[in-house]
């Protein structure tokens, strides 16, 4: 892959999560970059620095004058920071999503910062709990969102935009259902469902979905970094381009791990009933920890929801290498080790 070379230094914001983690593992194997690493874990950052031409900087992004020492002298910052849950308060939501990323882009501005690659997602696109959607382009916006996470992520992205017309390279992708090794998140809460007994198909299990193997991802981002005038001040939907039955894959992912499943079905209403109710006792009772259930976990795990790549594919270029059964096989290897 040719990548330009006055791009050379390259900060990575949320490094220690999943998606920074694997496209700063990437980036040094390229061994074309000094590559920043920023995060708040330490102790996953540390290990970070094993990595050749790897520099890890504990920072906590909510500082706006550190994100601004964070940006000098950097030629590409790819943030992909961010809170991603389903549950939370407006406050934490706001500072990981919308303060972060406008500390980011004032510091991306003052610094003369190149290009900025901003990490979104297409949880953006729903407009209500259980609803279906099919061959969603980037351009469609709907008119409210199904969670707070959605929400800032959202308001983000227009901090972004106005960014690139006020004259910053700015690309911002959309990935969805991230997997693959390092995996914190979908995988390992499917199998935290699973050995507690309570995993059951919600809804009539035939919701078709697209979902992203993390290397595809790294690649959009690799794309993002050299492309042309055409792909700035655009947002990209990142995909795996062969939509799949959800729970088809938890099954891949159960079998692969020599797991045996005879699941049960249960209306999704009812399971939206449930956790409407854990949602208010968790209310009512000023909890801090997310419900087992909630609203809107019921409702991606229910509905269909596909999105429509084409645009990535003409202006980055984007070609989906990775397939599913490569990242399952290499979740599942990564996950019996740890």
């Amino acid at each position: 892959m040719t990548i330009n070379p006055t791009f050379k230094n390259i900060l990575v914001t949320g490094a220690t999560g999943f998606l920074g983690s694997r496209l700063v593992e990437r980036l040094s194997q390229l061994n074309q970059y000094n590559i920043f690493a920023t995060g708040r874990d330490i102790k996953k950052g540390s290990k970070l620095e094993n990595y050749r031409s790897v520099n890890f900087i504990q920072a906590d992004l909510t500082n706006k004058k550190l994100v601004n020492t964070l940006c000098k002298n950097m030629d590409i910052v790819v943030h992909s920071a961010a809170l991603s849950s389903l549950w939370g308060t407006y406050d934490a939501f706001y500072d990981a999503n919308i303060l972060s990323t406008q500390n980011i882009v004032n510091g991306c501005m003052d610094n003369k910062v190149k290009r900025l690659v901003h990490i979104s997602t297409p949880s953006i696109y729903p407009q209500k709990l259980g609803q279906d959607i099919f061959d969603i382009k980037e351009n469609f916006i709907p008119k409210t969102f199904i969670s707070t996470y959605a929400q800032t992520k959202y308001d983000a992205e227009k901090i972004i935009n106005k960014a690139h017309n006020n004259g910053l390279e700015t690309i911002i992708l959309r990935p969805r259902g991230i997997y693959g090794r390092g995996d914190f998140t979908i995988m390992p809460r499917i199998l935290r469902t699973y050995h507690a007994g309570k995993l059951k198909i919600i809804g009539d299990g035939e919701n078709i979905v697209d979902v992203t193997n993390v290397s595809n991802v790294v690649n959009a981002i690799l794309l993002s970094i050299k492309a042309n005038h055409l792909a700035l001040g655009n947002a990209f939907n990142i995909t795996d381009g062969k939509p799949v039955k959800m729970w088809e894959v938890v099954r891949m992912v159960l079998d692969e791990l020599n797991l045996k499943w005879e699941p049960t079905k249960i209306p999704y209403k009812v399971v939206d009933k449930i956790a409407w109710g854990l949602e208010k006792w968790a209310l009512l009772t000023n909890s801090k920890q997310e419900p087992m259930l909630t609203r809107a976990s019921v409702s991606i795990a229910a509905c269909s929801t596909t999105l429509n790549i084409d645009k990535a594919k003409k202006l980055l270029g984007y070609k989906p290498e990775y397939t599913l059964e490569m990242g399952i096989e290499e979740f599942s290897n990564w996950w019996l080790e740890q």
